[in-house]
């Protein structure tokens, strides 16, 4: 199979070509090495060249909001596996224009090369993303009402933390979060995120293209950028902690997440591409599993041998949610999928990967730019 992978240098997609290379597929990776995920002056993604220098991969320097660029990347191409994209919740409530230029115009821009070419591609995979459900789904343990009201700045400021029954009024309780839940959109990067996934769907369901959506959960794992503040939330604690600084905790700790290791989610990816299913599909991709942003923070700290005690803010930022897990079910069905990689047991690859790259602690100045535009409250 002839497969384009777009952002295939990146965290995710180097992963995916890694296993595409094992099968012996023809890969071509379209990336613009952008500097926040990249490094300042970064030319030389290693774990990509070393796929050029074989032969079994064609890296091409291009940006997805440039038709010739993707024009040229996509000749010839069977599949295309879209994962360039901007990441991160919070920079994108000050840098809309962004965001909705990367994620918005370059996923028109790679559609409408799909369709000049439609007689031979015959999968589209498009990553999508958790952020668009905002609150996951909850079930009132009080009076048994699934519907609930959005946590609003006057309860935040009250440090009443938990989403509570639209019914009642009471803490409601944090369910596995279907595919089916209406979205819930709380930022510009979520939006983009939906648009992406609508965008993909609906043009492959319109030219009877094979098409998923995945809605990839938090991800962690080896190459995640360990200098990008916007980036997942182990990666961020591993960052502060490498550098002797305490992790920072919003709200009380307690918020839930699902962690997923990234060698999952590209074996989730090529699952897409494999699979027999016609139409087009959102599916999660996650664990199933709950994990607590303290738990996590102290199991980054114990794994690496220090005594340093999160911080917690008692803060919020605007647009955060409280708990969002996968529930799963579809992801077997469909993809045969289901994650070998358990936060507990995969953590200890993480950090080995940590202790071998540059970890550097900008949090500081991604929260001074978010207090400054009273994002963080």
């Amino acid at each position: 199979m002839k497969v384009l992978v777009t952002g295939g240098a990146g965290f995710i997609g180097s992963h995916v070509v890694d296993l595409l290379v094992r099968r012996g597929d023809e890969i071509t990776v379209l990336d613009n090495l952008d500097p926040q995920v990249h490094g300042a002056g970064a030319a030389d993604p290693a774990h990509i060249l070393e796929h050029v220098r074989s032969g079994a991969v064609r890296f091409l320097w291009g940006d997805v909001t440039r038709r010739e660029a993707v024009a040229f990347a996509s000749e010839g191409t069977d599949a295309v596996v879209h994962l360039a994209a901007a990441v991160g919740v919070g920079q994108s409530m000050y840098q809309p224009y962004h965001y909705v230029h990367t994620n918005a115009t370059g996923t028109g821009v790679i559609l409408d090369v799909v369709v000049a070419a439609r007689a031979t591609i015959k999968k589209l995979v498009v990553a999508s993303s958790m952020s668009i459900y905002g609150e996951g789904a909850y079930h009132c343990g009080h009076c048994g009402g699934s519907e609930t009201k959005r946590r609003d700045p006057t309860q935040l400021a009250r440090g009443v933390w938990g989403v509570l029954c639209a019914a009642c009024g009471e803490v409601s309780n944090a369910l596995p979060t279907p595919e089916g839940k209406p979205p819930d959109i709380r930022s510009i990067y979520a939006a983009t995120k939906k648009h992406q996934e609508d965008l993909f769907l609906s043009l492959g369901d319109a030219y009877g293209i094979p098409t998923f959506g995945l809605r990839f959960f938090n991800v962690y794992g080896r190459r995640q950028a360990l200098s990008n503040p916007y980036t997942g939330v182990a990666a961020i604690f591993l960052s502060r902690l490498l550098t002797g600084s305490a992790p920072l905790v919003f709200e009380d700790g307690l918020q839930t997440r699902d962690l997923i290791d990234v060698r999952d989610v590209a074996r989730a990816v090529l699952l897409a591409l494999d699979s027999p299913a016609t139409g087009a599909h959102a599916v999660n991709i996650g664990t199933g599993r709950a994990v607590t942003v303290l738990q996590v923070a102290r199991i980054l700290a114990e794994r690496l041998g220090t005594h340093i005690e999160p911080q917690t803010l008692r803060e919020y930022r605007a647009g955060d949610i409280r708990h969002c897990f996968a529930a799963i079910s579809l992801a077997k069905a469909l993809l045969g999928f289901e994650a070998h990689h358990l936060f507990d047991d995969a953590v200890e690859d993480l950090i080995t990967w940590c202790r071998e790259a540059q970890a550097m602690d900008r949090l500081e100045d991604s929260l001074g730019e978010l207090r400054l535009r009273g994002l963080v409250r």
